[in-house]
């Protein structure tokens, strides 16, 4: 009978009458400003979560494309092998480039080749190897466009979020403070559950942004990684064009 009495009194609350401070009691007794603020903030918080889940395989996906065509691209012996090869790598930005310098090179010598006397003969030369250069950087900036895609939203929720959470706590300590003086009491069973509450704002803000900064820092990394391989890759191109066609 005494070890039930013991059980029965470590069940009860110790504080009888104390609202629960628990985060679910606390949102579910949040006042609506509050519970619109926290909405915001989930809403902030999963959305971030799906871009980095997003962009994290995408990247990763470009990374490996990107190697099995560099293999092809340094294997083949003619650019129309490597084009040939370009349909099932998408994912990879070399790929674009390649794309349009291979373009500019096509459309120039065929320029040449329509106004070269028939019995003229001769390897196809280039008309402008600046042209080549312009059209990958255009082609590079796409590329570099399609890969910050979203991103951007990670600094804007790192940015934003601490403040909204900011302001519903500030919104919570004066209603707090209201409820408080209704109270007429100053006990730490009265003041603290309204406190609580108010600060679980600020806890929400902080917890949809510290992920945002980091990743977005770690993925911006990665995309910097990518347009330094696609300088590259640019430099080996204008070399092979300019070896073989000028």
């Amino acid at each position: 009978m005494r070890l039930s009495g013991f059980v029965i009194l470590a069940l009860q609350d110790p504080v009888a009458g104390t609202p629960s401070t628990d985060i679910i009691s606390l949102v579910i007794r949040a006042s609506i400003t509050s519970k619109i603020v926290l909405a915001i903030l989930l809403m902030f918080s999963a959305a971030s979560w799906a871009i980095i889940v997003y962009k994290t395989r995408n990247l990763a996906r470009a990374r490996k494309q990107n190697a099995i065509f560099l293999t092809v691209f340094r294997k083949s012996s003619r650019f129309s092998e490597v084009q040939a090869s370009c349909a099932s790598l998408p994912a990879s930005p070399l790929v674009g480039l390649f794309q349009s310098g291979y373009a500019e090179l096509t459309a120039q010598m065929r320029t040449v080749a329509e106004h070269r006397p028939a019995e003229g003969g001769g390897r196809p030369t280039l008309r402008s190897l600046e042209a080549v250069d312009r059209a990958l950087l255009r082609a590079s900036t796409t590329e570099i466009a399609r890969l910050e895609h979203r991103v951007a939203f990670l600094a804007t929720t790192a940015s934003i979020t601490p403040y909204i959470g900011l302001f519903g706590t500030v919104w919570g300590i004066m209603v707090a403070f209201q409820e408080i003086a209704g109270a007429g009491s100053t006990s730490l069973g009265v003041v603290g559950p309204p406190i609580a509450e108010a600060l679980l704002a600020t806890a929400m803000g902080l917890f949809a942004a510290i992920p945002a900064v980091y990743f977005y820092n770690h993925l911006t990394s990665h995309v910097k990684a990518f347009a330094n391989e696609m300088e590259d890759f640019s430099l080996e191109f204008l070399t092979i064009a300019e070896r073989n066609f000028t």
